[in-house]
C-alpha cells in the first residue's frame, strides 16, 4: 500500500513560468489565448477611446487638442496596439464562429485557420498602422 502511494505522480501546479516555458501549447491554443487577451484589452481601452471621442466631438478646440494628443508617439503606439487587438479579436472570433458550425475542426484545418488568423490580423494591423502613421 505504501509503495502504491509512493509511485503516484504528484500534481503539477501551473504557474506563469510553466505556462510560458515548460508547456508547449499548440498554435490554435495561442490564438485562443490571444483572442481573450485582445478582448480584455479592447474592454479596458473603451473608456480611453470614448473619452477621446467625446472630447473631439465637443468643440473645434477639443478636436484640435485630440488631434495634437493623437500625434504623440506613445499615443500612436497605444492606438496601434488597440488596432491589433480589434483586428485579431475580429479574425479569431470569426474563426471560432466557424468552429462552432463544425467547419475546420480537424487538426490540420484548425492549424491552417490559426495561421490565417495570425497572418490576416497582422496584415490588417500593418495596413491600419501605415494609415495611422
Amino acid at each position: 500500500m505504501a509503495q502504491a502511494a509512493a509511485k503516484k505522480k504528484r500534481p503539477k501546479y501551473l504557474n506563469l513560468r510553466a505556462l510560458l516555458f515548460e508547456i508547449r501549447l499548440p498554435l490554435p491554443g495561442w490564438v485562443s489565448i490571444l483572442h481573450r487577451v485582445s478582448g480584455a484589452l479592447l474592454f479596458a481601452a473603451t473608456l480611453w477611446l470614448l473619452f477621446m471621442l467625446d472630447r473631439s466631438l465637443a468643440s473645434e478646440q477639443g478636436f484640435a487638442q485630440i488631434q495634437h494628443y493623437a500625434a504623440l508617439p506613445l499615443v500612436k503606439v497605444s492606438l496601434l496596439v488597440i488596432v491589433w487587438a480589434f483586428c485579431h479579436h475580429l479574425c479569431a472570433g470569426t474563426r471560432f464562429l466557424l468552429l462552432d458550425l463544425h467547419w475546420g475542426i480537424e487538426k490540420a484545418a484548425s492549424w491552417r485557420s490559426s495561421v490565417a488568423v495570425l497572418a490576416v490580423s497582422l496584415a490588417l494591423t500593418a495596413f491600419f498602422g501605415w494609415k495611422l502613421w
